[in-house]
């Protein structure tokens, strides 16, 4: 009986602590998100009458969005494997003892504290018209590229990307990495296991967690790449990094917000859905392991 009641206070105390924030989260997220899907189903956000699904036929009848949403897709295909496989790399590295270790984890944690108006800022003085890639170019008797108004848009954003965000995932497979027990790597070596046997028999497993996590916030990181876009090459890009963010953001502008609405609903009906398929595939390894 006295458990339950220390148990019960318990409770008390966490919500009591917590209740700032959700107040918070529910103002300024979910309540503006409802509101968002209740003007998705009007065809005006003033006095509006009810017309079903009429927004989201007309939505996916855009070619504007479809090419959003392709884009966005295709970014989120490419840069997350990228991602995954680089920042796993480098933490392996990292977690050696390398003479150049501490400078190398400087390095890949600087994007991380540093604002994106200032990262953007670099990249720009990078891929301008005149910037210092296009001069290296000219150095080497090499044609001018303009990076941003061409197929190569798509690259320096991934790249971008991958500078930005890698410093975060190395961080989180170091974490991994070192809770692994020595002991493990030890006995496999004495049993002739050798260094590829050891890193899927042991690293692999003992990460898979890990990195189900770093391919989840790798995804969502991956639907947030709107600031460096925008920055770098406005509201209306080239065509290959014309985001689902843009799309939203010109009917924003254009004041057409059944549009921006049903594009919202949309985008986050998919990022539940992705969510939903990563923690179904945690809970089906656990159970595997177990």
């Amino acid at each position: 009986m006295k458990l339950r009641m220390y148990h019960r206070k318990d409770a008390f105390s966490a919500l009591w602590f917590l209740a700032p924030s959700l107040i918070g989260f529910a103002i300024f997220y979910v309540v503006p998100f409802a509101e968002g899907m209740y003007y998705s189903f009007l065809d005006a956000p003033m006095h509006g009458s009810f017309v079903g699904l009429a927004n989201y036929k007309e939505l996916f009848q855009s070619d504007s969005f479809r090419k959003a949403a392709l884009n966005t897709l295709l970014f989120t295909a490419v840069s997350v494997p990228l991602m995954l496989l680089l920042s796993l790399l480098l933490a392996l590295l990292l977690n050696q003892n390398a003479y150049f270790r501490k400078w190398m984890r400087t390095a890949y944690v600087m994007p991380l504290v540093v604002p994106v108006a200032s990262i953007v800022l670099i990249w720009q003085a990078l891929f301008d018209w005149n910037g210092a890639v296009n001069a290296w170019f000219v150095d080497l008797g090499w044609a001018r590229i303009d990076w941003m108004k061409s197929e190569w848009a798509f690259g320096v954003l991934v790249v971008v990307y991958l500078w930005k965000n890698i410093g975060y995932n190395i961080i989180l497979f170091l974490a991994g990495l070192q809770s692994i027990p020595k002991d493990y790597y030890e006995t496999a070596y004495l049993e002739g296991a050798g260094p590829l046997r050891r890193f899927t028999s042991i690293t692999l497993v003992y990460l898979t967690p890990t990195m189900f996590f770093v391919v989840l916030m790798s995804v969502l990181n991956s639907f947030k790449v709107f600031r460096e876009t925008h920055l770098i090459a406005g509201d209306y890009p080239h065509d290959s990094i014309y985001m689902l963010q843009h799309y939203m953001n010109n009917g924003f502008q254009s004041l057409d917000l059944q549009k921006l609405s049903s594009a919202a609903v949309v985008m986050v009906a998919c990022i539940l859905l992705g969510v939903s398929v990563f923690f179904w595939l945690e809970h089906r390894f656990r159970q595997f392991m177990e």
